[in-house]
């Protein structure tokens, strides 16, 4: 069954007809998740709603579509003066509990302003199931077409996080289908993810002292020894001078040396999730932290080497480092298809804007650079524009910042004019003062004193060259 049913939200005919100003009809009321018919034990929440239980409202005068189709929820608004264009938008991971639900994208109102027509999926699965995710946001633009009985000129696609990955690997599985994607805070260098928890995790070992067991397949008292072995570790490096070689080693590992590392350090090594600190709480063992999704252990440090300073020469201690430390062979590798965890070619056949955090530790801005390393690997560096943020926190962009972006990845796509971006590769300008502060528009409190010179940052506009 491709589409169970069809919700029209639109303005009162009785009003448009009397010539009196026309009110929205009233959201429907929420119904309780229902059982997936394509996957065992999955829950589909009412598209009709957002995630916190209360009913989506239409923007005024806009047509709204919702339904599930093959076990993914769907939301299309399409604006009442539409443009012809419609933006896909990939959403991110949302853990691994059994009940799928569709949310509106962050620039939601700002495409309607501009006349764009948007849709969203919940995917069939959650997890880290980027394949999933490809398929069910790239059923959205024949589904638009399907529903509205129109068919967009040009369509973009957007996402955040994971649905950063599901962006980039979208455009190289449909190149025909896409005339732009803007992913971001994206997990562009696929597998590299699960390597960054890998490193943190085995490189605060080895500088604590601590004994590090790593299974690949845990077994279920591992969790509580895991906790322990990690108690162990952060009362080593906290205040330490082993601690402070961890951060550095880290801000190498992540994206090498920048502003506000320091401080967007202690923001992620303070945060806790499932109680333990954050860096420790991705465990990066079978499966790569993808929840069983991936057929086997992606993560691998066999080959890497740690360093905590930028010297031609390893020092004592890194070399010390790196002989204690504990290493990991994979024993899977990102698809070449949409299994598993899809690999990310670096191989754009259309434009792509992306931004990305400076102090993002989640996601660090390294994916950024591996997939400009990759894009020039392939002779495509022309067709990738990236751009830095400074914030520390994870997608934490305003909608300045956001909304500045699509508009010139619209105008690159209409006239050939590729907007500037920043250097990620260079690392004296990554390391410069200033990095990140040309399109951040705001200050965040890790970044403030912004250090930018005199002004508010992201006031200059950017210049556009034409490729």
């Amino acid at each position: 069954m491709i589409v169970r049913r069809v919700l029209l939200v639109a303005t009162l005919l009785a009003g448009l007809l009397s010539g009196a100003p026309a009110t929205a009809a009233a959201p429907p009321s929420c119904t309780a998740p229902v059982p997936s018919d394509t996957k065992p034990g999955y829950l589909v929440a009412d598209p009709d709603c957002e995630p916190d239980g209360t009913p989506f409202t239409a923007s005024p005068g806009a047509t709204v579509h919702t339904g599930v189709r093959a076990g993914a929820a769907y939301r299309i608004e399409v604006p009442k003066k539409w443009n012809g264009r419609l933006v896909v938008y990939a959403h991110g991971y949302r853990g691994t509990g059994t009940t799928v639900y569709v949310s509106s994208p962050e620039l939601r109102q700002h495409y309607l302003d501009r006349g764009y027509a948007w849709a969203a999926s919940s995917y069939a699965t959650n997890g880290y199931d980027v394949g999933q995710g490809v398929r069910d946001t790239y059923a959205l633009v024949g589904l638009f077409r399907q529903v509205t009985g129109r068919s967009a000129g040009k369509v973009y696609v957007s996402g955040a996080s994971m649905g950063g990955h599901v962006t980039a690997v979208a455009i190289e599985e449909y190149p025909r289908t896409f005339a732009g994607a803007m992913p971001y805070c994206g997990v562009l260098g696929d597998a590299e993810l699960f390597d960054w928890f890998l490193d943190a995790n085995v490189t605060a070992a080895a500088l604590a002292g601590v004994e590090f067991e790593f299974p690949l397949r845990p077994d279920a008292a591992y969790p509580a020894r895991f906790a322990g072995q990690v108690a162990r570790i952060k009362a080593a490096l906290t205040g330490t001078e082993a601690g402070k070689t961890w951060s550095d080693v880290l801000e190498r590992r992540s994206g090498g040396e920048r502003p506000g590392f320091p401080a967007a350090f202690t923001y992620w090594n303070t945060a806790s999730q499932s109680g333990l600190p954050f860096l420790f709480s991705v465990y990066p063992g079978l499966s790569g932290g993808t929840a069983g999704i991936a057929p086997g252990n992606l993560t691998d440090n066999r080959r890497t080497v740690y360093r905590a300073t930028d010297r031609w020469w390893p020092t004592a201690a890194e070399r010390a480092l790196n002989a204690s430390v504990l290493r990991v062979g994979r024993t899977a590798y990102p698809d070449r298809g949409l299994d598993g965890v899809p690999r990310v070619d670096g191989r754009p056949s259309v434009p792509v804007l992306s931004l990305h955090g400076v102090g993002d530790l989640f996601v660090p801005i390294s994916m950024e650079q591996e997939y400009a390393r990759r894009a020039a690997a392939n002779g495509r560096s022309r067709l990738f524009v990236s751009r830095a943020i400074r914030t520390a926190a994870h997608c934490g962009f305003t909608s300045a910042e956001l909304s500045r972006a699509f508009d010139e990845l619209v105008v690159w796509t209409d006239r050939g004019l590729r907007p500037e971006g920043d250097a990620i590769l260079d690392r004296r300008r990554v390391a410069s003062a200033t990095f990140g502060c040309r399109f951040t528009v705001g200050v965040r409190p890790e970044y403030s004193p912004n250090g930018c010179g005199p002004g508010p940052t992201g006031t200059a506009g950017a210049a556009a060259t034409r490729g």
